[in-house]
């Protein structure tokens, strides 16, 4: 049986983040599911070698006085959250038995046994957030030339110059086939490489609910209430929870950096572990989010919701809505009318999408 190793941005990062934990579960299993040996390998980008998830301070987005006093109000529920994240790589996910960086990454097919690569998901072709081309996101490494594929590998708003344009055409061809996760540079990587490359969708969408329902935690509270997920703070939406919340007689259950919340009655969760992520999302009667996976797991779990769209997100956010056939369900000042979901029609978008991401990601796989 091969082995493949995936290669994502996951562990080493300022905060925690769902998203990237459960894509990086989620490609594991879906390859695992095609007959594969499948293993993370627990690499830190040089970029990413300052990140302390126990002192995110220094790398924070938001340094105003209020964020940080928020920060330091959450760090206990940081900690908690960062040992949870811990176990579920450690313990959830299958994972290399070494740490890997620039010094020792060659050393992975001996030590580990891989024989072929699948970089991705997530914004690992981002050269504005990784400070460049990273050679473990782009397979540079010499162990990985010609035998890596990457899928759903993200290029976030990255934009590029002549320059760096020369630079993504080399680095392009150390893979054999391309999944790239949004269409603004798919047209343009088809053009520069002569390999198989399409659009597939995030990992998480290969798998359904009742995959996630293998991990999820039980149900933490018996009351209804609705999920206010933040991954930066919004006003309007915050407000938007809000007046949902008091209309529907629901208890607001929050996870984000915004502590003092908890004085407006919010039950503050950012302690919340992958696994209790999943159940919080499972159990809600309405969710109101502006991340791009807790849109994705109210959708697996057919939850009543809205997104808000935010400056970071755009694009991706947009694409996937368009991807379900949500349009309306898209939010950007709160004073939009909320429409319920035809969560049939939903699932059939992205059943389709699901099989022809799967089929192109076994084709991959046959290539290594």
């Amino acid at each position: 049986m091969k082995r493949i190793g995936t290669i994502t941005y996951n562990i080493y990062c300022n905060f925690t983040n769902y998203g990237s934990a459960l894509q990086t579960w989620a490609l594991l299993r879906a390859i695992q599911k095609m007959g594969y040996d499948a293993e993370l390998i627990d690499y830190c980008p040089k970029i990413l070698v300052d990140k302390d998830p126990l002192n995110p301070f220094p790398n924070m987005w938001d340094q105003d006085e209020a964020s940080r006093r928020n920060c330091e109000l959450t760090m206990p529920a940081i900690r908690d959250n960062f040992y949870k994240f811990e176990h579920f790589y450690r313990e959830i996910c299958p994972i290399t038995k070494k740490r890997y960086t620039a010094k020792n990454f060659n050393d992975v097919t001996s030590t580990e046994g891989i024989d072929g690569f699948v970089c991705g998901s997530d914004t690992i072709f981002c050269i504005e957030e990784f400070k460049g081309f990273d050679d473990g996101y782009y397979a540079n490494y010499d162990c990985m030339r010609g035998k890596a594929v990457s899928y759903a590998a993200s290029f976030g708003s990255a934009e590029f110059d002549d320059s760096t344009f020369q630079m993504l055409n080399e680095r392009l061809q150390n893979f054999q086939a391309l999944g790239i996760r949004e269409n603004r540079m798919i047209d343009y990587v088809k053009s520069h490489c002569n390999v198989p490359c399409a659009r597939t969708i995030d990992p998480t969408l290969l798998l359904t609910s009742d995959d996630y329902d293998s991990i999820a935690s039980d149900r933490q509270y018996s009351e209804p209430y609705l999920l206010l997920y933040t991954r930066r703070y919004d006003s309007k939406m915050e407000a938007y929870a809000e007046k949902i919340a008091a209309e529907r007689g629901l208890k607001i259950i929050e996870i984000s950096l915004r502590a003092t919340n908890a004085e407006k009655g919010h039950i503050m969760r950012y302690d919340a572990g992958v696994e209790e992520f999943l159940s919080l999302v499972k159990y809600s009667d309405f969710v109101v989010t502006n991340s791009f996976h807790g849109l994705i797991f109210a959708v697996q779990y057919r939850r009543p919701m809205v997104a808000f769209s935010r400056s970071q997100a755009v694009n991706k956010i947009s694409e996937l809505i368009d991807l379900f056939g949500m349009r309306e369900s898209l939010f950007f000042t709160g004073e939009e009318q909320y429409n319920d979901i035809d969560y049939d029609k939903v699932h059939y978008n992205i059943a389709v999408a699901r099989q022809s991401s799967l089929d192109f990601l076994k084709m991959e796989l046959g290539l290594l």
